[in-house]
């Protein structure tokens, strides 16, 4: 009996288990735990969306950009800023709406992709609430920040993750995913999508996977892909890595088009 209840102790113990010496247990669950939950609800592939967690949708956008006229002049910082905010919301909306095509495209054709996104606001929150409204699987995988980032209420309760270990929650983001669509955003972003294309380029990742980068005019002024190609610090076929797409109708087509392809190349659905 003595040993049954030091067992349970141990088990039990939150100091050890949250302590350094627990780091590798944590690790596991963060990893073994979603595994079980997708075998369980059928999971098995996902188009994931990255972006920003500061753009706002156009209804927010446009509500604060009134409350800003109100209270300061034309041409003042905060007008500025509001302007700015309203002018990137395109962002959220597009994603909201790309989102929902591809859900309500998934589920009539019966191929069963979820859609996912880290799980916090901005772009995260539109491509759940697409999601949502497309009648697919919504995946939210949070991640414990120094500033608390709530889930956004448009999750599928079941598929809501909450990670402490960047890593894990990169993997997992990776691993089931058919299609990644890069929206404007900041260092994490940029942090998601250069781990991405290197996986892809190193041939890390071996299954098929098409990786959109959605907005020709932030992406082309923010990184000069064709200039890492011109100075040898990339090969020129890795610029066929990614599509470049302006418009939800185009990445749409292409998403779609290159899922078919290669489920039909996998045997999956008939040729």
């Amino acid at each position: 009996m003595k040993k049954n209840e030091n067992n349970r102790a141990a088990l039990l113990d939150q100091e050890f288990l949250h302590g350094r010496d627990g780091r590798a247990i944590r690790v596991l669950t963060e990893f073994l735990g979603p595994e079980s939950r997708f075998r369980r609800l059928g999971i098995r592939d996902t188009i994931v969306c990255f972006g920003s967690a500061r753009l706002q949708s156009r209804r927010d956008a446009l509500l604060a950009f009134r409350k800003a006229e109100k209270k300061h002049g034309p041409g003042s910082k905060e007008i500025r800023l509001a302007e700015r905010n309203l002018e990137m919301s395109k962002y959220y909306e597009d994603c909201r709406r790309l989102s929902r095509r591809l859900a309500e495209w998934s589920q009539k054709q019966g191929n069963g992709y979820a859609i996912c996104s880290g799980g916090g606001p901005g772009i995260m929150e539109a491509t759940n609430r697409g999601a949502q409204e497309g009648g697919a699987p919504s995946i939210g995988f949070n991640i414990q920040l120094p500033f608390e980032q709530k889930p956004n209420p448009y999750i599928t309760p079941e598929l809501n993750f909450d990670f402490h270990y960047f890593f894990v929650r990169k993997f997992w983001f990776v691993y089931l995913a058919k299609a990644i669509v890069m929206f404007p955003g900041g260092f994490g972003t940029l942090d998601e999508m250069m781990e991405v294309l290197t996986l892809v380029q190193t041939g890390r990742v071996t299954k098929k996977m098409s990786v959109v980068l959605y907005g020709k005019a932030f992406w082309n002024k923010l990184i000069n892909f064709q200039h890492l190609a011109d100075t040898g610090m990339i090969s020129p076929q890795d610029l066929k890595l990614f599509r470049v797409c302006d418009t939800v109708d185009e990445a749409f087509d292409f998403i779609t088009k290159s899922l078919v392809k290669i489920r039909k190349k996998n045997g999956i659905i008939p040729g």
